[in-house]
C-alpha cells in the first residue's frame, strides 16, 4: 500500500433517492375507513402540483441506507477519540440500561412528588455526589449543558452583586481559559478583560494584580486550564480575588483531572458547573439534550434557578425554590434522563473509583506525551494533567505543513483528530486527551501514526495536504460549508425523478 491509499475504506454506495423502483414499498397503508376528503380544497389550494421526489424502496433498502450512513460517523464507540478539552470517553452501558428502567423512563414531569419520590431521592443524592465533588455546598441541576451551566453561575454571581447594591461592570478571563468562557461574560452583559499567562502555562500574577480592582465582577478560570496544566498559584489567584470583593469562578470542563484529589471549593473558588458529560461519562448529546449542573457557595446559593430538590418535613423529597432565586434556566429539574446516568456512573464506581478516573486519566496524558516527546514537542515542558497541549510550529516552518493537514492526515489512519488551533497562545496547537478508558495498546499505536505522519511530513508535504483519501467528502470550505450548507439531494443534470 502506497503513503496516498487510504488506510480506511471509504463510504461508498448509491444514495437512497437514486435507489428502488416504483412498485416497492415499506409500508402498505390500510384501506381508508373514512370519508374521502378533497385535500386541496380542504387545504385551501395548498397541495403541490409534483409528487416529492421520495425513493420508493423496501423497508431493507432503508435500514440498509441508514447502517451506512451510521458506518460514517466516529464516536466513542468506534475508536480513539483524543479531542482536548472535551474529554470524549467511553459510556459504560450500564448508565443507558439505568436511565432506561420503567420507574424512571415512564415518569412524567409534572407527576405529584408524592409519585416520584424514587427519582427525587436519586436526584438529591446526585446533588450531594455533585456538592461534594465539587467542594461546595449548593447545587442545581437545571442547567442543560456546560456552557449553560457557566452563564447560570455567572448570573448568580451578577445576582450577588446586584443585591449587595455593587454592580460591577468587568469579568477576567484568563487567555488559558475554556473557549466558551468570553462569550459567556458577554452574555450577562459584562466587560471581558484577558489575562495573560507566565512562561510556565498559568496566570501571570503581576499582570492579575494589575487588573484587579473593585469593578471587577468574577474571575472565570479552568483548572486544570486548557494547557493541561494546574494552576501553581491557584491560592493566591482566588485570594486576590477575594481581596476586592469579587468572586471566583471554576469553569469544570478539566474536572477528570483531579477528581479525588482536590476540590474547586477548598481552592477558593464561589461556583463550578460540572460537564456530566466529561467527567461522569454521560453521551455529549450531538447538540442535543445534556446537563450542567452547577454547585455554588453558601453565598450564591440563594440565587440558584429552581427548582431543586430538597428534604421535606416528612422524610421525603420535595422540589423547592431557592429563597432569592433567579427564576428558571430551563423547563422541569433539568434533564433528567441524563442525571439517571451521571448518578449510575459515580454510585459504579465510588469514590476509589473517582479518584482512579482522575489517576488513570493523567497518567496516560502522560506517557503519551513522553512517548510523542522528540518528535512532536509539546509547548510547556511541565507535568500535565489529563491533556497536553503540541505545536506543530516546527512543521510548518521546515517543511509547510500546517497542524490541519496533520488533523486530516489522521482521519486516513482511522483516528478522530485532536484539537486544533487551541488554545490561541500556542503556535499550531494540537490538543490531546487520550481519558482514561483507553489501553495502553492503543495509546501506543496512536502514537506510531502521530510519528508516521511526521515522517510523511518531511518526506512528501503535499501527501499531508491533499489529506484525507478515504473520507465521504474531502476537504471542505468549511467557512462555506457552516455558511452556506448544501443538504439536500438533487437529480444529476438530465435525470429525473429517480425509478
Amino acid at each position: 500500500m502506497t503513503a496516498r491509499e487510504a488506510t480506511r475504506e471509504p463510504l461508498t454506495g448509491t444514495p437512497i433517492f437514486e435507489q428502488g423502483s416504483p412498485e416497492s414499498r415499506c409500508v402498505e397503508a390500510p384501506a381508508l375507513d373514512v370519508p374521502a376528503v378533497d385535500l386541496d380544497v380542504a387545504l385551501g389550494g395548498c397541495v403541490r402540483a409534483d409528487a416529492p421526489r421520495l425513493p420508493h424502496v423496501t423497508e431493507v433498502e432503508i435500514a440498509r441506507h441508514y447502517e451506512r450512513l451510521a458506518s460514517a460517523n466516529f464516536g466513542v464507540d468506534s475508536g480513539f477519540y483524543p479531542l482536548g478539552s472535551c474529554t470524549m470517553k467511553y459510556n459504560p452501558k450500564v448508565d443507558e440500561w439505568a436511565c432506561r428502567l420503567p420507574g424512571f423512563a415512564g415518569l412524567h414531569p409534572y407527576q405529584p412528588e408524592s409519585t416520584v419520590q424514587g427519582m427525587l431521592e436519586l436526584l438529591w443524592g446526585l446533588q450531594e455526589a455533585l456538592a461534594e465533588v465539587a467542594g461546595l455546598p449548593a447545587v442545581t441541576l437545571q442547567p442543560a449543558a456546560g456552557a449553560h451551566g457557566e452563564l447560570t453561575g455567572l448570573l448568580a454571581i451578577r445576582a450577588y452583586h446586584t443585591a449587595n447594591g455593587d454592580p460591577r461592570r468587568r469579568v477576567l478571563v484568563p487567555d488559558s481559559a475554556h473557549g466558551t468562557n468570553p462569550a459567556t461574560v458577554a452574555m450577562c452583559g459584562y466587560e471581558v478583560v484577558q489575562v495573560p499567562s507566565n512562561e510556565r502555562g498559568g496566570v501571570d500574577m503581576e499582570a492579575l494584580k494589575g487588573l484587579l480592582d473593585t469593578d471587577v465582577a468574577a474571575i472565570m478560570l479552568t483548572n486544570p486550564n486548557t494547557l493541561g496544566l494546574f494552576e501553581e498559584n491557584i491560592l493566591a489567584i482566588t485570594a486576590a480575588v477575594h481581596e476586592v470583593g469579587a468572586l471566583a469562578y471554576c469553569d469544570g470542563a478539566n474536572l477528570n483531572a483531579i477528581l479525588g484529589k482536590t476540590r474547586p471549593g477548598d481552592m477558593g473558588f464561589d461556583a463550578l458547573h460540572i460537564n456530566v458529560h466529561k467527567t461522569f461519562a454521560t453521551p455529549h448529546g450531538g447538540g442535543g439534550p445534556g446537563a450542567g449542573p452547577v454547585a455554588v457557595s453558601s453565598a450564591l446559593a440563594p440565587f440558584l434557578p429552581g427548582p431543586v430538590v430538597g428534604r421535606a418535613k416528612d422524610d421525603g423529597f420535595e422540589l423547592v425554590t431557592p429563597a432569592r432565586s433567579m427564576g428558571r434556566v430551563r423547563s422541569y429539574a433539568g434533564n433528567v434522563g441524563v442525571l439517571v446516568r451521571a448518578y449510575t456512573y459515580i454510585r459504579a464506581l465510588g469514590g476509589a473509583g473517582l479518584t482512579d478516573v482522575a489517576e488513570q486519566a493523567v497518567l496516560s496524558a502522560n506517557y503519551l506525551k513522553a512517548v510523542l516527546g522528540e518528535v512532536w514537542p509539546p509547548a510547556y515542558d511541565r507535568v500535565c494533567k489529563h491533556e497536553f497541549v503540541l505545536s506543530g510550529g516546527k512543521l510548518r516552518k521546515e517543511h509547510g505543513v500546517r497542524t490541519l493537514d496533520v488533523a486530516k492526515r489522521l482521519l486516513d489512519y482511522g483516528y478522530h483528530p485532536p484539537t486544533v488551533y487551541f488554545p490561541l497562545i500556542v503556535d499550531e496547537a494540537m490538543m490531546i486527551e487520550p481519558t482514561e478508558t483507553e489501553s495502553k495498546a492503543t495509546l501506543d499505536r496512536f502514537a506510531d501514526v502521530l510519528i508516521t505522519i511526521a515522517g510523511e511530513a518531511a518526506d512528501d508535504p503535499d501527501l499531508l495536504h491533499q489529506a484525507p483519501y478515504s473520507t465521504p467528502v474531502r476537504r471542505l470550505d468549511e467557512a462555506a460549508a457552516v455558511k452556506h450548507p448544501d443538504l439536500a439531494w438533487r437529480p444529476r443534470e438530465g435525470e429525473g425523478d429517480p425509478a
